[in-house]
Protein backbone atom coordinates (compact mmCIF):
# COMPACT_ATOMS: atom_id res chain seq x y z
CA UNK A 1 0.00 0.00 0.00
CA UNK A 2 1.38 3.31 -0.84
CA UNK A 3 0.63 6.76 -2.44
CA UNK A 4 2.92 9.30 -3.62
CA UNK A 5 0.70 12.37 -2.05
CA UNK A 6 1.12 13.02 1.67
CA UNK A 7 -1.35 13.49 4.09
CA UNK A 8 -2.65 16.78 3.83
CA UNK A 9 -2.16 18.49 6.82
CA UNK A 10 -2.51 22.19 5.51
CA UNK A 11 -6.14 21.92 5.28
CA UNK A 12 -6.57 21.82 9.36
CA UNK A 13 -7.54 24.61 10.74
CA UNK A 14 -9.22 25.34 14.19
CA UNK A 15 -11.55 28.53 14.54
CA UNK A 16 -10.00 31.57 16.53
CA UNK A 17 -11.83 30.56 19.84
CA UNK A 18 -10.52 27.25 19.27
CA UNK A 19 -7.02 28.24 19.15
CA UNK A 20 -6.96 30.79 21.60
CA UNK A 21 -7.84 28.49 23.94
CA UNK A 22 -5.35 25.73 22.80
CA UNK A 23 -2.61 28.66 22.98
CA UNK A 24 -3.63 29.30 26.83
CA UNK A 25 -3.46 25.40 27.44
CA UNK A 26 -1.21 23.85 25.44
CA UNK A 27 1.40 24.36 28.03
CA UNK A 28 -0.64 22.37 30.99
CA UNK A 29 -1.38 19.56 28.21
CA UNK A 30 1.67 19.43 26.91
CA UNK A 31 3.65 19.30 30.68
CA UNK A 32 0.69 16.02 31.66
CA UNK A 33 1.03 14.69 28.73
CA UNK A 34 3.38 12.08 29.80
CA UNK A 35 0.40 11.04 32.27
CA UNK A 36 -2.45 11.36 30.47
CA UNK A 37 -1.36 8.99 27.51
CA UNK A 38 -0.51 5.73 29.75
CA UNK A 39 -3.55 6.27 31.63
CA UNK A 40 -5.66 6.40 28.62
CA UNK A 41 -4.11 3.19 26.94
CA UNK A 42 -4.91 1.36 30.71
CA UNK A 43 -8.84 2.69 30.35
CA UNK A 44 -9.25 1.47 26.30
CA UNK A 45 -7.58 -1.78 27.45
CA UNK A 46 -9.69 -2.24 30.16
CA UNK A 47 -13.19 -1.18 28.00
CA UNK A 48 -11.46 -3.34 25.02
CA UNK A 49 -8.69 -5.92 25.90
CA UNK A 50 -9.09 -7.09 22.54
CA UNK A 51 -7.13 -4.23 21.38
CA UNK A 52 -4.18 -5.42 23.77
CA UNK A 53 -4.78 -8.85 22.52
CA UNK A 54 -5.07 -8.99 18.84
CA UNK A 55 -4.05 -5.52 17.69
CA UNK A 56 -1.55 -3.68 19.70
CA UNK A 57 2.03 -4.85 20.32
CA UNK A 58 2.15 -5.48 24.11
CA UNK A 59 6.16 -5.20 24.25
CA UNK A 60 6.08 -1.28 23.34
CA UNK A 61 3.44 -1.23 25.69
CA UNK A 62 5.68 -2.22 28.64
CA UNK A 63 8.16 -0.38 27.45
CA UNK A 64 5.87 2.81 26.81
CA UNK A 65 6.81 3.49 23.31
CA UNK A 66 3.38 3.71 22.08
CA UNK A 67 2.34 6.37 24.94
CA UNK A 68 5.49 7.98 23.87
CA UNK A 69 4.29 8.23 20.05
CA UNK A 70 1.06 9.09 21.00
CA UNK A 71 2.03 12.05 23.17
CA UNK A 72 4.70 13.13 20.39
CA UNK A 73 1.90 13.13 17.35
CA UNK A 74 -0.40 15.20 20.00
CA UNK A 75 1.52 17.93 21.10
CA UNK A 76 3.09 18.27 18.07
CA UNK A 77 0.15 18.66 15.67
CA UNK A 78 -1.68 20.73 18.17
CA UNK A 79 1.29 22.72 18.07
CA UNK A 80 1.55 22.99 14.31
CA UNK A 81 -2.25 24.67 14.48
CA UNK A 82 -1.06 27.56 17.10
CA UNK A 83 2.49 28.48 15.90
CA UNK A 84 3.13 29.35 12.12
CA UNK A 85 7.02 28.31 13.48
CA UNK A 86 6.16 25.22 14.70
CA UNK A 87 7.17 22.07 12.23
CA UNK A 88 4.38 20.47 10.05
CA UNK A 89 4.40 16.72 11.25
CA UNK A 90 3.90 15.66 7.86
CA UNK A 91 6.02 13.06 8.31
CA UNK A 92 5.20 12.07 11.80
CA UNK A 93 1.58 11.64 10.14
CA UNK A 94 2.77 9.89 6.99
CA UNK A 95 4.59 7.09 9.69
CA UNK A 96 1.67 6.55 11.70
CA UNK A 97 -0.90 6.46 8.44
CA UNK A 98 1.31 3.34 7.10
CA UNK A 99 1.55 1.86 10.70
CA UNK A 100 -2.14 1.61 11.24
CA UNK A 101 -2.96 0.58 7.63
CA UNK A 102 -0.22 -1.86 8.23
CA UNK A 103 -2.13 -3.26 11.54
CA UNK A 104 -5.56 -3.33 9.72
CA UNK A 105 -6.99 0.19 11.91
CA UNK A 106 -10.26 1.73 10.89
CA UNK A 107 -12.12 4.96 10.72
CA UNK A 108 -14.55 3.52 13.73
CA UNK A 109 -11.39 2.70 16.03
CA UNK A 110 -10.69 6.90 16.08
CA UNK A 111 -13.93 7.15 18.29
CA UNK A 112 -12.61 4.89 20.46
CA UNK A 113 -9.25 6.71 20.89
CA UNK A 114 -11.39 9.77 21.57
CA UNK A 115 -13.76 8.28 24.14
CA UNK A 116 -10.80 7.30 26.14
CA UNK A 117 -8.16 10.08 25.68
CA UNK A 118 -10.82 12.55 26.79
CA UNK A 119 -11.58 10.59 29.69
CA UNK A 120 -7.65 10.69 30.77
CA UNK A 121 -7.30 14.27 30.69
CA UNK A 122 -9.99 14.82 32.40
CA UNK A 123 -8.91 12.55 35.12
CA UNK A 124 -5.62 14.25 35.33
CA UNK A 125 -6.11 17.79 34.87
CA UNK A 126 -9.24 17.98 36.57
CA UNK A 127 -12.90 19.12 35.29
CA UNK A 128 -12.45 22.45 37.05
CA UNK A 129 -9.74 22.54 34.20
CA UNK A 130 -11.09 20.84 31.75
CA UNK A 131 -14.53 23.11 30.89
CA UNK A 132 -16.69 23.00 28.49
CA UNK A 133 -15.08 25.39 26.20
CA UNK A 134 -11.68 23.76 27.05
CA UNK A 135 -13.12 20.40 26.23
CA UNK A 136 -14.37 21.57 23.00
CA UNK A 137 -11.30 23.15 21.42
CA UNK A 138 -9.01 19.54 22.34
CA UNK A 139 -12.06 17.82 20.96
CA UNK A 140 -11.53 20.40 17.76
CA UNK A 141 -7.96 19.18 17.43
CA UNK A 142 -8.24 15.53 18.02
CA UNK A 143 -10.74 15.26 15.03
CA UNK A 144 -8.72 17.61 12.84
CA UNK A 145 -5.71 15.42 13.41
CA UNK A 146 -7.77 12.27 13.31
CA UNK A 147 -9.63 13.26 10.12
CA UNK A 148 -6.39 13.85 8.74
CA UNK A 149 -5.23 10.21 9.52
CA UNK A 150 -8.32 8.98 8.34
CA UNK A 151 -8.24 10.42 4.90
CA UNK A 152 -4.63 9.42 4.58
CA UNK A 153 -5.09 5.80 5.49
CA UNK A 154 -8.66 5.13 3.11
CA UNK A 155 -6.25 6.32 0.64
CA UNK A 156 -3.74 3.80 1.26
CA UNK A 157 -6.53 1.14 1.44
CA UNK A 158 -7.44 2.24 -2.24
CA UNK A 159 -4.24 2.06 -3.69
CA UNK A 160 -4.21 -1.89 -3.41
CA UNK A 161 -8.33 -1.76 -4.08
CA UNK A 162 -8.86 -3.27 -0.60
CA UNK A 163 -11.54 -2.71 1.97
CA UNK A 164 -10.43 -0.55 4.87
CA UNK A 165 -8.66 -3.15 7.54
CA UNK A 166 -8.60 -6.03 4.78
CA UNK A 167 -5.40 -6.35 4.75
CA UNK A 168 -4.40 -9.60 6.60
CA UNK A 169 -3.73 -12.44 4.50
CA UNK A 170 -3.22 -16.53 5.23
CA UNK A 171 0.40 -17.82 4.65
CA UNK A 172 2.46 -20.89 4.58
CA UNK A 173 6.14 -20.89 5.78
CA UNK A 174 8.08 -21.80 2.94
CA UNK A 175 11.62 -21.18 4.08
CA UNK A 176 13.37 -20.89 7.40
CA UNK A 177 17.28 -20.39 8.15
CA UNK A 178 19.20 -18.60 10.58
CA UNK A 179 21.56 -16.17 9.73
CA UNK A 180 23.06 -15.44 12.80
CA UNK A 181 22.86 -16.00 16.84
CA UNK A 182 19.52 -13.74 16.66
CA UNK A 183 18.51 -13.17 13.16
CA UNK A 184 16.70 -15.80 11.08
CA UNK A 185 14.92 -15.17 7.60
CA UNK A 186 11.22 -16.86 6.51
CA UNK A 187 9.72 -17.11 3.27
CA UNK A 188 6.26 -16.49 3.75
CA UNK A 189 4.17 -17.93 0.72
CA UNK A 190 0.30 -17.31 -0.34
CA UNK A 191 -0.99 -20.40 -1.96
CA UNK A 192 -3.66 -17.75 -3.92
CA UNK A 193 -1.65 -15.28 -4.95
CA UNK A 194 -3.35 -12.55 -2.50
CA UNK A 195 -0.13 -10.19 -1.10
CA UNK A 196 0.67 -7.06 -3.23
CA UNK A 197 3.88 -6.34 -4.40
CA UNK A 198 5.51 -4.40 -1.68
CA UNK A 199 7.72 -0.97 -3.14
CA UNK A 200 11.31 -1.43 -2.15
CA UNK A 201 11.90 -0.42 1.78
CA UNK A 202 8.18 -1.32 2.93
CA UNK A 203 7.30 -3.64 5.56
CA UNK A 204 4.48 -6.51 6.67
CA UNK A 205 2.95 -7.10 9.87
CA UNK A 206 3.34 -10.60 11.29
CA UNK A 207 0.62 -12.16 13.10
CA UNK A 208 1.25 -15.11 15.38
CA UNK A 209 -1.16 -16.80 17.94
CA UNK A 210 0.76 -16.79 21.29
CA UNK A 211 0.06 -19.97 23.92
CA UNK A 212 -1.85 -17.85 25.84
CA UNK A 213 -4.43 -16.99 22.84
CA UNK A 214 -3.39 -13.19 22.38
CA UNK A 215 -2.64 -12.68 18.40
CA UNK A 216 0.29 -10.41 18.32
CA UNK A 217 1.74 -8.24 15.39
CA UNK A 218 5.13 -7.29 14.73
CA UNK A 219 6.19 -5.41 11.66
CA UNK A 220 9.37 -6.65 9.82
CA UNK A 221 10.99 -5.06 6.52
CA UNK A 222 10.93 -6.84 3.45
CA UNK A 223 13.91 -8.17 1.62
CA UNK A 224 11.74 -9.24 -1.31
CA UNK A 225 8.08 -9.82 -2.26
CA UNK A 226 5.55 -10.19 -4.86
CA UNK A 227 1.97 -11.11 -5.49
CA UNK A 228 2.92 -14.72 -4.03
CA UNK A 229 5.81 -14.39 -1.81
CA UNK A 230 7.22 -12.24 0.93
CA UNK A 231 10.25 -12.64 2.77
CA UNK A 232 11.56 -11.20 6.10
CA UNK A 233 14.54 -11.03 8.14
CA UNK A 234 13.75 -11.51 11.67
CA UNK A 235 15.52 -10.35 15.09
CA UNK A 236 15.03 -12.52 18.50
CA UNK A 237 14.22 -9.36 20.57
CA UNK A 238 10.43 -9.80 21.90
CA UNK A 239 7.63 -12.19 22.34
CA UNK A 240 6.33 -12.45 18.43
CA UNK A 241 10.13 -13.06 16.93
CA UNK A 242 11.07 -15.66 20.20
CA UNK A 243 7.55 -17.58 19.09
CA UNK A 244 8.90 -17.28 14.94
CA UNK A 245 12.04 -18.86 15.70
CA UNK A 246 11.01 -21.24 18.69
CA UNK A 247 7.32 -22.36 17.42
CA UNK A 248 7.00 -21.79 13.62
CA UNK A 249 8.23 -24.29 11.17
CA UNK A 250 8.55 -24.84 7.42
CA UNK A 251 5.03 -25.77 6.20
CA UNK A 252 3.04 -24.01 9.18
CA UNK A 253 0.47 -21.12 8.08
CA UNK A 254 0.45 -17.58 9.95
CA UNK A 255 -0.81 -14.37 9.16
CA UNK A 256 0.81 -11.46 7.06
CA UNK A 257 -0.51 -7.95 6.37
CA UNK A 258 -0.48 -6.11 2.70
CA UNK A 259 3.19 -4.43 1.98
CA UNK A 260 3.11 -0.83 3.66
CA UNK A 261 5.78 1.69 5.12
CA UNK A 262 6.73 5.36 3.79
CA UNK A 263 10.38 4.63 3.39
CA UNK A 264 10.12 3.83 -0.28
CA UNK A 265 13.18 4.17 -2.57
CA UNK A 266 12.66 7.16 -4.97
CA UNK A 267 12.53 6.62 -8.67
CA UNK A 268 15.25 9.40 -9.42
CA UNK A 269 18.42 9.08 -11.29
CA UNK A 270 19.78 10.91 -7.90
CA UNK A 271 22.82 9.16 -6.00
CA UNK A 272 21.41 6.98 -3.40
CA UNK A 273 23.21 6.23 0.43
CA UNK A 274 21.95 3.88 2.34
CA UNK A 275 22.93 4.32 6.09
CA UNK A 276 21.84 1.40 8.56
CA UNK A 277 22.98 -0.51 11.74
CA UNK A 278 21.81 -4.00 12.76
CA UNK A 279 19.13 -5.73 11.79
CA UNK A 280 17.98 -2.26 10.18
CA UNK A 281 20.02 -3.07 6.78
CA UNK A 282 16.69 -5.39 6.15
CA UNK A 283 14.86 -2.52 4.01
CA UNK A 284 18.47 -1.15 2.20
CA UNK A 285 18.25 -5.20 0.78
CA UNK A 286 15.15 -4.26 0.05
CA UNK A 287 16.08 -1.22 -2.13
CA UNK A 288 19.34 -3.07 -3.53
CA UNK A 289 17.52 -6.01 -4.73
CA UNK A 290 15.47 -3.49 -6.68
CA UNK A 291 18.17 -1.57 -8.08
CA UNK A 292 20.22 -4.66 -8.90
CA UNK A 293 17.43 -6.12 -10.79
CA UNK A 294 16.70 -3.42 -12.80
CA UNK A 295 20.12 -2.74 -13.68
CA UNK A 296 20.22 0.70 -12.13
CA UNK A 297 23.42 2.70 -13.12
CA UNK A 298 22.88 4.97 -9.94
CA UNK A 299 25.70 5.98 -7.53
CA UNK A 300 24.73 4.02 -4.41
CA UNK A 301 26.77 4.17 -1.43
CA UNK A 302 26.11 1.63 1.62
CA UNK A 303 27.09 2.35 4.73
CA UNK A 304 26.46 -0.13 7.29
CA UNK A 305 27.34 -0.79 11.87
CA UNK A 306 27.13 -3.38 13.09
CA UNK A 307 28.75 -5.04 16.13
CA UNK A 308 30.98 -7.45 14.35
CA UNK A 309 31.37 -9.36 11.19
CA UNK A 310 29.67 -12.42 12.50
CA UNK A 311 26.74 -9.81 13.80
CA UNK A 312 26.13 -8.89 10.43
CA UNK A 313 23.00 -10.87 9.12
CA UNK A 314 22.98 -9.67 5.55
CA UNK A 315 26.52 -9.36 4.51
CA UNK A 316 27.21 -11.46 2.47
CA UNK A 317 24.15 -10.80 0.73
CA UNK A 318 24.84 -6.76 1.04
CA UNK A 319 28.22 -7.58 -0.90
CA UNK A 320 26.94 -9.39 -3.67
CA UNK A 321 24.15 -7.17 -4.78
CA UNK A 322 26.81 -4.01 -4.14
CA UNK A 323 28.81 -6.07 -6.68
CA UNK A 324 26.37 -6.36 -9.16
CA UNK A 325 25.75 -2.80 -9.36
CA UNK A 326 27.77 -0.38 -12.29
CA UNK A 327 28.80 2.22 -9.27
CA UNK A 328 28.59 1.26 -5.78
CA UNK A 329 30.47 0.80 -2.65
CA UNK A 330 29.98 -0.65 0.85
CA UNK A 331 31.34 0.83 3.56
CA UNK A 332 31.50 -1.40 7.07
CA UNK A 333 32.16 -0.42 11.08
CA UNK A 334 32.03 -2.83 13.57
CA UNK A 335 31.75 -1.47 17.19
CA UNK A 336 33.78 -4.07 18.45
CA UNK A 337 37.01 -3.17 16.46
CA UNK A 338 36.41 0.02 17.66
CA UNK A 339 35.02 1.84 14.25
CA UNK A 340 32.63 4.28 14.31
CA UNK A 341 30.13 4.90 10.90
CA UNK A 342 31.61 8.51 9.54
CA UNK A 343 29.45 9.78 6.80
CA UNK A 344 30.50 12.87 5.74
CA UNK A 345 32.93 11.78 3.49
CA UNK A 346 30.86 9.40 1.86
CA UNK A 347 28.09 11.98 0.57
CA UNK A 348 27.25 12.31 -2.84
CA UNK A 349 25.98 16.31 -3.88
CA UNK A 350 22.62 15.56 -4.34
CA UNK A 351 21.75 12.17 -2.99
CA UNK A 352 19.08 10.71 -1.49
CA UNK A 353 19.77 9.38 2.11
CA UNK A 354 17.93 6.28 3.51
CA UNK A 355 18.36 5.48 7.08
CA UNK A 356 17.06 2.78 9.52
CA UNK A 357 18.51 1.73 12.54
CA UNK A 358 18.02 2.37 16.72
CA UNK A 359 17.00 5.58 18.20
CA UNK A 360 20.76 6.35 19.50
CA UNK A 361 22.61 5.44 15.83
CA UNK A 362 19.58 7.34 14.25
CA UNK A 363 20.27 10.51 16.66
CA UNK A 364 24.00 10.50 15.82
CA UNK A 365 23.46 10.44 12.16
CA UNK A 366 21.30 13.39 12.28
CA UNK A 367 23.96 15.07 13.56
CA UNK A 368 26.56 14.17 11.58
CA UNK A 369 24.04 15.28 8.42
CA UNK A 370 23.26 18.19 10.16
CA UNK A 371 26.58 19.11 10.33
CA UNK A 372 27.23 17.99 6.97
CA UNK A 373 24.76 20.63 6.07
CA UNK A 374 22.68 18.01 4.31
CA UNK A 375 18.91 19.20 2.87
CA UNK A 376 16.20 17.82 5.36
CA UNK A 377 14.09 17.17 2.61
CA UNK A 378 16.71 14.46 1.03
CA UNK A 379 16.52 12.51 4.52
CA UNK A 380 14.23 9.49 4.61
CA UNK A 381 14.15 7.44 7.41
CA UNK A 382 12.54 4.19 9.54
CA UNK A 383 12.40 3.35 13.23
CA UNK A 384 12.47 0.50 15.24
CA UNK A 385 9.94 1.73 17.73
CA UNK A 386 6.98 3.97 17.86
CA UNK A 387 9.36 7.06 18.55
CA UNK A 388 9.25 10.54 16.64
CA UNK A 389 11.66 11.90 17.75
CA UNK A 390 12.96 12.69 14.28
CA UNK A 391 9.87 14.98 13.84
CA UNK A 392 12.02 18.12 15.37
Amino acid sequence: MFIASEPQTKQARLSPEHEATIKATLPLVGSKINEITPLFYQKMFAAHPELIADTFNRGNQKQGDQQKALAASIATFASMLVDPNAPDPVEMLARIGHKHVSLGITRDQYQIVHDHLFAAIVEVLGADVVTADVAEAWDAVYWLMANVLIDYEEALYASNDVAAGDVFRPVTVTAKRQLTDNVYEFELTSDSGALVAPRPGQYTSVGVVLPDGARQLRQYSLLTGDENRYRIAVQIDGEVSTFLRDNVQVGDQIETTLAAGDLVLDESDAPVVLVSQGIGSTPMVGMLEHLSTTGSRRAVTVLHADDSEQAYAQREHVAALVSSLADAQLVVAYRKEGDRLSIAEHLPEGAEIYLCGGNGFLQDIREQLTAATVDPARIHFELFSPNDWLVS
